[in-house]
């Protein structure tokens, strides 16, 4: 008795997904995937659900102006079925519109980002706020700077320095990035963020993530250390991984780039530690000469941004 209930409910469920099945190849585009798909009825009625998905996605997408209006589940993106090893498999595939903007965008590889914001990875040049007076000397040494770059005349970097949101980490990501349009290999890097989580790795027993850390930033053929003077500052950020990075620079002529909301004396107070201490100021101004060696120090004063 057991066996023969089991046979019809195997046969109640077979007899639901045959409706099912029939009544969405009334729809053409159904119909059509279908078609397209070199499997017998009895296996496709199986996926009827996932098929009816595809379906909508991919009506979606013949309608689609843009990615901006894209309307399926994961933006640009379509949820297709295929065969793989003869049996019905579903994922998600990229439209058009998706595949441009990768291939657009493919430059930014070249770029490491450590800790920043999206609105700083993808910052570009053309996109450059340009009304505000203030920002103009920057942004014309900017423009000069890619220009010689591309020359080959690898000048020294910039100390930018101002007041908050006046734009001055985006200013120099944007730099960057167009250079990596030329294959010019960078990282940027969130100061404060990086120290935190280099002390985590050294403290701990992740040693090579440390070492693959610091050499990263060290070596880089570009470098954009941004938010300079926001840490909490200890002899060993100091000296053993700003100074080091810093020296090391200097030693081999890397561009090298900062942003502070400190001019150069008042970092220089910061980095003392404790002001009262006499070898503390003379570390101190160890850093500050070497970031004079790699750096023109400039001043930007302009509109807060982030309000």
């Amino acid at each position: 008795m057991e066996n023969i209930n089991k046979i019809k409910s195997v046969e109640d469920i077979n007899y639901k997904l045959k409706v099912s099945f029939e009544q969405s190849k009334k729809d053409q585009e159904f119909k059509e995937m279908i078609d397209k798909i070199n499997l017998p009825e009895e296996e496709l009625m199986k996926y009827t659900s996932q098929i009816e998905d595809s379906v909508s996605e991919y009506k979606n997408c013949k309608e689609c102006k843009s990615i901006l209006a894209c309307k399926n589940n994961i933006n640009g993106f379509c949820y297709l079925p295929k065969i793989k090893d003869d049996k019905l498999t579903f994922s998600y595939v990229a439209c058009d519109y998706k595949n441009k903007i990768d291939k657009d965008n493919k430059y930014l590889n070249n770029v490491t980002k450590i800790d920043i914001p999206k609105e700083i990875k993808n910052a570009k040049i053309k996109d450059i706020y340009t009304d505000d007076k203030n920002r103009q000397m920057v942004i014309k040494w900017i423009l000069n700077y890619i220009k010689e770059y591309k020359k080959g005349n690898h000048k020294k970097g910039l100390y930018l320095h101002g007041n908050f949101g006046c734009g001055k980490t985006y200013l120099l990501a944007a730099m960057i990035n167009e250079l990596a349009k030329d294959n010019v290999k960078s990282v940027i890097v969130y100061w404060p963020e990086y120290l935190r989580s280099l002390k985590e790795s050294f403290q701990s027993d992740l040693r090579d993530e440390f070492k693959n850390k610091f050499n990263e930033v060290k070596y880089s053929k570009l470098l954009l250390i941004d938010d300079l003077g926001a840490e909490g500052v200890t002899s060993w950020s100091r000296d053993e991984i700003l100074g080091t990075i810093l020296q090391y620079r200097m030693q081999e002529d890397l561009p090298t780039f900062i942003t502070s909301n400190l001019n150069i004396k008042e970092l220089q107070e910061h980095l003392s530690v404790t002001t009262s201490n006499k070898a503390e100021k003379l570390k101190s101004l160890r850093i500050i000469e070497r970031i004079k060696q790699l750096t023109s120090d400039v001043e930007m004063i302009g509109e807060n941004k982030r309000k």
